[in-house]
């Protein structure tokens, strides 16, 4: 019998706020965390909004050295790591350290710290380089990091894998503990894409970023007939993974069980899905075969959900290829479409959005579904949260390079 993991811990930091309930809250209001970009000037682009953290006083969580040194993707991932051991009270020590890994993800890691030392470059003020950028340029840092400051010598990986990178590290996480690898996991993504570089070039390619400046809350409006691009978005998404066992010894709370987990790639193209859905549908298919559940089981999916032209309409057909006439039966949201696309760090904030549903019985709404899109017609719980009873819940991400990751979550119940 392969082990059963539970999620005993969660933190977040998002568009919407730092901790947890503080999103969560916003985000069942229907509010928009998506604002004009205020990190660089953004004038001369096209798309000049985009989901920023705000009110993160990195003090708080970390002395005045580590932030000199560290990129804020790495920042943001201590501190919302920080809120998610302290949320499952695991203490880490001699007895059990071998047996608490660390496993993150991100999708462009420590972007903003290589683009302010290049500067230096460009004036050719090389002895001005910050010596830690070296350290920065190791990825896996924002995992090393809390593995450092909560002493966890275990598994330990950085997985970067585009937009799939906090839901596949998050799978990955699962298996660790399922195959008995570890005991305990302290998993999730951190993202802070928000720099010149990284928008100026999404802008460029024209096609995916929106370019409702004028209404900025109005942006990211996922499935809607009248989308135009995704928002971007930073912050991260920490849970705590813990064997079953391990956790009902300790008495920890449980906030649910992760059952399934599906990876697969499309092998279609670097930034488009494939048209059809064939890639997702394959992937959903794959983690509903490993929770052994079926497709009339799932009560809600917490769609990828970019507000991309090409992505909502192949996520659509996914679904309807995989759910059939369940899929009308399906309630569908997209949390994208209030907090923007947190890349990297986008499929652990919304595996955490995904067990809160469960937990507190509301249904999170897409925000901004004004126009119909004959091609996305199915039930996106549009504008309004909603009371409803979820036992079992899907979360999709799918990320450039066609790499697609979905988690099934179950309502946590000893037997």
């Amino acid at each position: 019998m392969k082990r059963r993991v539970v999620v005993t811990g969660m933190g977040m930091i998002t568009p919407l706020g730092v901790g947890v309930a503080k999103s969560w809250t916003a985000l069942c209001q229907g509010e928009s965390g998506i604002g004009p970009i205020t990190h660089f000037d953004a004038s001369p682009l096209r798309c000049q909004v985009a989901g920023e953290v705000k009110d993160f006083h990195a003090q708080d969580f970390m002395d005045a050295r580590f932030i000199r040194r560290f990129d804020h993707f790495i920042q943001y991932g201590l501190a919302a790591a920080r809120m998610a051991v302290e949320d499952s009270r695991l203490q880490v020590n001699a007895g059990n350290r071998d047996r608490v890994g660390v496993i993150m993800g991100t999708g462009v890691g420590a972007c903003g710290y290589f683009e302010s030392a290049h500067n230096f470059v460009v004036k050719g003020k090389l002895t001005r380089v910050p010596p830690f950028l070296i350290v920065n340029a190791a990825g896996n840092l924002a995992a090393g990091v809390i593995a450092i400051q909560f002493g966890a010598t275990g598994p330990h990986h950085m997985v970067m894998e585009a937009c799939s990178s906090g839901t596949n590290a998050i799978g990955l996480s699962y298996k660790t503990i399922q195959n008995g690898e570890a005991d305990v996991v302290i998993t999730g993504g951190a993202e802070a894409p928000i720099v010149a570089s990284m928008i100026a070039s999404l802008d460029i390619l024209g096609a995916l970023t929106s370019k409702r400046n004028s209404e900025p809350e109005k942006a990211s409006r996922p499935f809607d007939g009248d989308r135009d691009g995704f928002a971007a978005g930073e912050g991260s998404g920490i849970l705590v993974l813990e064997a079953l066992d391990v956790a009902l010894k300790r008495g920890a709370k449980i906030y649910g069980e992760i059952i399934g987990y599906g990876n697969n790639c499309d092998a279609f193209h670097y930034t488009s899905p494939s048209p059809g859905g064939e890639g997702p549908a394959k992937c959903m298919q794959i983690a509903l075969n490993d929770a052994g559940v079926k497709p009339t089981d799932i009560d809600y999916i917490n769609a990828h959900g970019t507000s991309t032209i090409l992505n909502d309409v192949s996520e659509t057909k996914a679904i309807k290829k995989i759910f059939g006439k369940h899929a009308k039966k399906l309630a569908i949201s997209s949390n994208k479409s209030a907090i923007g696309h947190l890349w990297g760090a986008a499929g652990a904030v919304e595996a955490i959005f995904s067990l809160l549903t469960m937990v507190k019985g509301i249904i999170p709404p897409t925000i901004n579904q004004e126009i119909p899109d004959p091609e996305c017609d199915l039930d996106y719980v549009p504008n309004q949260a909603r009371q409803a009873k979820v036992t079992l819940a899907m979360s999709n991400s799918f990320g450039f390079g066609g790499i697609n990751g979905a988690l099934v979550f179950r309502c946590f119940s000893e037997v």
